[in-house]
């Protein structure tokens, strides 16, 4: 079956004592991809962002301890002093020794070598000792060179709890939000089902009345586009976005005219949820005969990218999103009917091995395996939100932020949307403090390189692209102003207590 080939493959990749940071092709992924719009429409691919100097580099294989420039955007602390084909090979005087290695899987995962070396010395550059100062090394051609980039004081530092209890986030989100506003559509949509779920909540988060105006035109936004039936493609992706912030937006506003829209995505989500063989699409039976269930109970429970069963049916991070909306309708005062929303929450348990780690399908890929984290997040996050009593849901709630804060490395290395999966792993993550801190420690490094010199944060390489090419920006921008808004615990997904 699909599982079974996909778990050899985890194991293959597994084996190979590596670290890395990207996992790039001999076909020139994921360097050869462009941003279509946006700022980045004029660099010539994807590449690593190294923070506010406005760099962007490549790693090559010839050169596994350098960062090779690849674009510098005018007015940044780079312009004019470092050069497209420069290599960057050391700071502060040091040389980068330990090199970049490349694949995905438990070895490779981590920003280990010259990746994770800058992402430190741009932090001490920016820490109130280094005076805004990052010193170089550079090759040029046969040249050695020595440069300074100014980077200034403005930007300071994390501090050591960041986000929470930190000066620098602060100031981060506060201009982060104000960039959401710029970008939302007319329509009241940000373009994408994860941008219109993470951007809005990122706003109500705030609790600032000034976004309320922006926020409700997303929730009516979300009425318009979901009824009780529906036929789109890729289509519960779109509802469960639907449905999780606007049980988030009814518990904070009490506007009633949600309650309906509520409804209709219940009956929709009941209707999606794969419960009986009859649902098979028989196109399955051609296209992907090894999903296919042999059996009742095969895939109970869950939801695929479309209603029923389709191509390799229903997986564990549409399953993790589908629970967690119907938890958050029924927090709402919503009946949900609990036998179908159990089969969810057991399709979960199915695909969830001992140390907490959620695979793919129904079928755990190792008891001591693990991977990326975003289903394991959708599933924490689920079980979080529960609103049963029974003391299971938030005994695996703690075991899946218990495997997120054990292996934080695979956090911005998420299978299909790198951004969304991080969300969803922070948020889980959330569950259990130190899980939290050790979550948020481990990845200071990606939010360091992932901010860009207008205050915008960037998509950076990952293993896959979901959401890259037309969007740069946006998604990752969205993703940061929501996890810096975990500590506030203004939202009930970050903390905020149900009424009794």
């Amino acid at each position: 079956m699909l599982r079974n080939a996909l778990a050899m493959l985890v194991l293959s990749v597994t084996a190979v004592p590596l670290l890395a940071q990207v996992h790039y092709h001999p076909d020139g992924r994921p360097w050869s991809q462009k941003a279509g719009n946006g700022p980045d429409r004029e660099v010539p691919g994807w590449y690593y962002n190294l923070g506010v100097t406005g760099l962007r580099v490549e790693l090559v294989e010839t050169a596994k301890t350098h960062l090779v420039v690849r674009h510098v955007f005018a007015g940044s602390p780079a312009a004019k002093r470092i050069q497209i084909g420069d290599h960057i090979v050391g700071a502060y005087g040091k040389s980068f020794q330990e090199p970049h290695q490349n694949g995905y899987g438990m070895k490779v995962f981590g920003p280990h070598g010259p990746i994770l070396d800058f992402a430190n010395a741009l932090e001490k550059a920016l820490s109130k000792s280094g005076k805004g100062r990052l010193p170089l090394k550079i090759e040029r051609g046969s040249q050695e060179l020595k440069v300074e980039l100014k980077l200034g004081t403005k930007h300071g530092s994390y501090s050591k709890t960041f986000p929470a209890n930190c000066k620098k986030t602060d100031r981060i989100l506060t201009g982060l939000l104000e960039y959401l506003i710029e970008q939302q559509r007319a329509d009241g949509s940000w373009g994408s089902p994860p941008h219109n779920l993470f951007a809005p909540l990122a706003l109500l988060a705030s609790g600032s009345s000034k976004y309320n105006k922006a926020i409700e035109k997303c929730a009516r936004y979300h009425a318009r586009t979901t009824k009780a039936k529906d036929h789109g493609s890729l289509i519960n992706w779109r509802y469960m976005a639907a449905g999780i912030f606007l049980s988030e937006y009814y518990l904070a506003t009490k506007e009633k005219w949600v309650l309906a829209e509520l409804e209709e995505i219940k009956e929709f989500l009941l209707h999606s949820q794969y419960t009986d063989i009859s649902q098979l699409n028989p196109k399955s039976r051609e296209s992907h005969p090894g999903s296919v269930p042999k059996k009742d109970g095969e895939a109970h429970g869950g939801w695929g990218h479309n209603p029923g069963f389709e191509g390799y049916g229903p997986i564990a991070m549409i399953t993790g999103q589908g629970a967690l909306t119907l938890a958050m309708i029924k927090h709402c005062g919503i009946d949900v009917d609990q036998d179908l929303h159990k089969a969810a929450y057991d399709f979960l348990a199915r695909a969830t091995g001992r140390n907490g780690y959620t695979w793919y399908e129904d079928d755990v890929a190792g008891h001591n395996n693990y991977a990326d984290m975003g289903r394991t997040g959708a599933a924490g996050l689920a079980n979080m939100m529960s609103p049963y009593r029974e003391a299971i849901y938030k005994k695996r709630a703690q075991n899946h932020a218990h495997c997120i804060g054990e292996h934080p490395d695979s956090f911005p290395d998420t299978h299909g949307s790198p951004t969304m999966g991080m969300v969803f792993t922070a948020l889980a993550a959330n569950a259990n403090a130190k899980d939290f801190r050790s979550l948020m420690a481990q990845n200071r490094w990606w939010f360091t390189l992932s901010q860009c010199n207008d205050g915008t944060f960037y998509y950076q390489p990952n293993r896959d692209n979901a959401g890259y090419g037309g969007d740069s920006r946006l998604s990752a921008s969205a993703v940061t102003a929501l996890i810096y808004s975990i500590p506030k615990q203004s939202l009930h997904l970050t903390g905020k207590p149900f009424r009794k």
